[in-house]
């Protein structure tokens, strides 16, 4: 039983869980392993596209959208010649170049790649034919969560695998050489900074919004927008969202379909690099050379990749009774509209809906639950004493239990030992722990021969390093759990068995970490209500009309899951005390970054503060967010 339904869709009441596939998955490597990669990638490739659609070459594509230069010319005081040439640049610097023989070119490479970094590609195949059935209807949107850069080209090598029509792929980086063969491959590139270029933003949103009208192919996009360097769900972003919904709120489409795909990883590539960014190290900068130097990925071992595809969700049906598209009839169709506040909290529920069912579709590892205990023990624990493997294991079989009563979806072998499930998932993450004389340590960074002795400071890096990359494996199950989290947290606060008094300590944790996790807007209620639900399932507590009620076995279940949420909370308050003692009335976020950083690691090396993770940039960060959104603190331009 689920207790959040989503929308009627052809009359039936759909639930987040029915809009994820249920079916097996199918391991596209095996055959790849068996057969020759350049026989699949020069084998014939004979796709149905969307039937609409009318020929349409990239130049063709590229004359479609000049209009907005001519519509914008007088507001930026330039003549119209002027600014159809600067349109013409800023299209020839973005746009796609799709070409088969690229795709091919891509298709032998991925092969390639995948055989050394992965055990398996495991895709559902259910998935893959709806979707093959939706882009011959509609014109379709891909949009799958974004936890590595191994994102970007596997949609398209699998479609390509299945003679599905590749997609063109919002992308945000152009390498000179690496750069040409992607955009030959389908992406096409987006400033990272674009601000208030006008112009810019007219181009972009009228490109986007031609390849929707046309069903030229369909639109890959990343909807949180960057890559989530903490593994977790980032709050969405919604230009790109309002551009490709344009052109059916516009009536110049009769429907759009929206992909949701959930990517799960057992290891990310890219875990040590994520964690130092997280604590201020700079981004290595996008380069071929840099391409090429990260080579040794190859030498290591990453697991298994499922790649879940939702089912196509009809904007039409969606929309239904949220807007009103008559108000788009009263302007012309090639005149930029601002999105009125109906259309903003349509296009912000669809966004948090497809980014809820990304959460539903993903895959938990063992790993990821054995993360979440894990980093329950002391720090002192993890890296001196070790945990007892014997502890952890039983533990984590427990936490089996209650993640699948959550309705959780686990990637946990059924044919093989638990035992030796667990012990090969702690192989395989040997660059965070390390198992030996029947404990498990946190492994951290070792220092370089011939160096000084590290100070208490560099220390504390080290470990934080460690944690960062072991917590980020961990918030790949939050999702699971975080709801019935903030009920255990609301319930220890209120002290109380009173619904109506429990009720507002949830929804004010929900209104402050709005920005740390996907919470579908104006769903508070539902949320409370499915959370108990889990709950009272897992017989932690017992919920009558007025009251709730903790049973004497549910103190284990919620103090499991107050103490997941307490990394959070410790790092909030961090930041709280950072403004509220050094008497901070005006700041930059540049500047306060590593002041919080500071004043973290001296309450860590004092004993005053046991998180690691209150080190973390990311988290900072959402908690100035969630202070601007609740206007406690407010946004200057100096």
């Amino acid at each position: 039983m689920d207790i959040l339904s989503i929308v009627d869709q052809s009359k039936h009441n759909y639930t987040l869980r029915d809009l994820v596939n249920e079916e097996e998955f199918v391991d596209i490597l095996e055959e790849r392993r068996n057969s020759s990669d350049l026989g699949h990638a020069f084998r014939t490739f004979s796709p149905h596209p969307y039937k609409g659609a009318p020929s349409c070459s990239t130049a063709d594509l590229k004359r479609l959208c000049w209009s907005p230069s001519i519509s914008i010319a007088t507001e930026m005081g330039s003549s119209v010649e002027e600014v159809r040439e600067e349109a013409t640049g800023i299209l020839e610097e973005m746009s796609q170049n799709l070409q088969l023989g690229f795709i091919r070119l891509m298709g032998y490479t991925v092969s390639k790649m995948s055989k050394r970094l992965f055990s398996s590609i495991n895709v559902n195949m259910e998935g893959l034919n709806r979707l093959q059935q939706a882009i011959q209807e509609h014109p379709v949107i891909l949009m799958p969560n974004h936890r590595s850069y191994a994102d970007f080209l596997v949609i398209s090598y699998i479609l390509f695998t299945y003679d599905i029509p590749v997609p063109v792929i919002a992308a945000g980086s152009r390498m000179k050489m690496v750069g040409e063969i992607l955009r030959r491959s389908g992406a096409f590139f987006i400033r990272r900074a674009i601000g208030s270029d006008k112009l810019y933003w007219a181009v972009l949103s009228e490109y986007v919004k031609t390849i929707v009208r046309t069903g030229f192919a369909p639109v890959e996009f990343y909807v949180e927008g960057l890559r989530s360097r903490t593994l977790k769900s980032l709050t969405p972003k919604l230009g790109m969202m309002h551009m490709v919904l344009e052109p059916y709120f516009k009536g110049e489409v009769f429907d759009v379909t929206l992909v949701p795909i959930s990517i799960s990883y057992d290891r990310v590539l890219e875990e040590s690099l994520l964690a130092h960014e997280l604590l201020g190290v700079p981004k290595p900068k996008e380069s071929t050379t840099g391409l090429l130097k990260a080579t040794k990925v190859l030498q290591e071992d990453y697991g298994s990749m499922h790649v879940n595809f939702g089912r196509p969700l009809s904007v039409r049906h969606l929309c239904q009774g949220k807007i009103n598209r008559c108000q788009y009839n009263l302007i012309p169709r090639d005149l930029p509209q601002k999105p009125t506040a109906e259309a903003q909290a349509c296009v912000s529920w669809l966004a948090h809906l497809v980014v809820r069912i990304q959460e539903e579709g993903s895959l938990i590892s063992p790993w990821s639950l054995m993360a979440c205990l894990f980093l329950q023990a002391p720090t002192t624990v993890l890296t001196e004493e070790g945990l007892l493997w014997q502890q952890l294991t039983e533990k984590t079989l427990w936490l089996r239990k209650l993640a699948l009563d959550f309705g959780a979806r686990l990637n946990w072998p059924e044919k093989i030992p638990d035992l030796d499930v667990m012990a090969s998932s702690v192989a395989l993450h040997r660059s965070i722990v390390q198992r030996k004389a029947g404990r498990v340590y946190l492994v951290r960074e070792e220092e370089p021969a011939g160096k000084r002795p590290i100070s208490a400071e560099e220390g504390a890096f080290r470990t934080a390093a460690a944690v960062l990359m072991m917590a980020s494996y961990r918030n790949q199950c939050l999702h699971l759990f975080v709801r019935p989290a903030m009920v255990a947290t609301a319930i220890h606060i209120a002290k109380t068995t009173q619904r109506d008094k429990i009720f507002p300590f949830f929804f004010f944790l929900q209104d402050l970490f709005a920005n740390e996790f996907i919470f579908i807007p104006g769903k508070s209620s539902q949320d409370f209500e499915e959370a108990c639900f889990f709950l009272k399932k897992c017989a932690a507590i017992d919920v009558s009309q007025q009251e709730v009620t903790v049973s004497d076995a549910g103190q284990e279940v919620l103090s499991f899951l107050r103490a997941l949420l307490k990394p959070f909370i410790d790092t909030y308050q961090v930041v709280f005390r950072y403004l509220c003692e050094d008497g901070v009335h005006s700041f930059s976020e540049k500047q306060s970054l590593p002041a919080v950083r500071n004043l973290a690691t001296k309450l860590i090396l004092s004993g005053e503060l046991y998180t690691y993770e209150a080190l973390s940039s990311d988290t900072q960060k959402n908690v100035l967010s969630a202070l601007r959104r609740l206007e406690i603190v407010t946004k200057s331009r100096v």
